[in-house]
């Protein structure tokens, strides 16, 4: 069972799997990134310069105490943060839907290059020759 394992382990397709879940993250961060500080602020322009990060809707308010330490934290529903996730999963959804169309179109064009070899029946027909001779 070690031994399968180790096979599964090393095999490329986790190694490969692996690659792609660390890059997805950096990449998730780079759009995070993106959304947050360039199209939320174009975005809050043509909204009257509000800022997206910055809505919620208050359920209670923070207490505080007579030093002026929080007892008790704010309590809201912030919903700019989730327009600004729903932003980011539609960016992302693009990029991923035209990395995917290119690939396939990528693939295409390989299928419709790569040489068209005999059938079986005509190498079945040929062996049958051979074998007669």
């Amino acid at each position: 069972m070690l031994k399968e394992f180790k096979e599964f382990i090393t095999g490329g397709n986790v190694i490969e799997f692996a690659v792609a879940v660390i890059m997805a993250g950096a990449i998730g961060e780079v759009v995070k990134g993106f959304v947050s500080n360039i199209i939320m602020p174009v975005v809050g322009m043509f909204t009257g310069g509000v800022s997206f990060k910055d809505k919620m809707y208050v359920l209670s308010e923070a207490v505080v105490d007579a030093t002026g330490k929080v007892t008790i934290p704010m309590n809201a529903i912030l919903y700019g943060a989730w327009i600004d996730a729903i932003i980011n999963l539609i960016i992302v959804g693009f990029v991923m839907f035209m990395m995917i169309k290119a690939y396939n179109k990528m693939k295409k064009k390989e299928e419709e290059a790569a040489p068209a070899g005999p059938s079986q029946e005509d190498l079945l027909t040929e062996i049958r020759d051979l074998l007669k001779k």
